[in-house]
């Protein structure tokens, strides 16, 4: 699936929206967050992790790695933050 300059696979975001209650295009919002925290993810050198609120006002964690030359963003997964990336989010780190 492509949704503007982002893109993911169909079965793995279904299966996302059901395990996590929050679907793709939700995730696709936390990137318009001003106060987003973004940082590499520590398992996998290829994926990025952003921590942002979105357009529903929930605080997400979206896994994303970033496609050739910056032309989209891959959605991997999306969930709401724990308490702990809440606490990461307000300090602003």
């Amino acid at each position: 699936m492509r949704y503007g300059d982002f893109e993911w696979d169909d079965k793995k975001a279904l299966g996302n929206a059901r395990k996590h209650g929050v679907t793709f295009r939700e995730a696709t919002t936390a990137f318009l967050d001003d106060l987003s925290i973004v940082y590499q993810d520590t398992v996998y050198s290829d994926r990025f992790v952003l921590i942002g609120m979105s357009f529903r006002q929930r605080l997400l964690v979206v896994v994303h790695a970033e496609r050739l030359e910056g032309a989209s963003v891959r959605i991997i997964s999306a969930r709401k933050a724990n308490t702990s990336e809440r606490d990461h989010y307000e300090e602003g780190e």
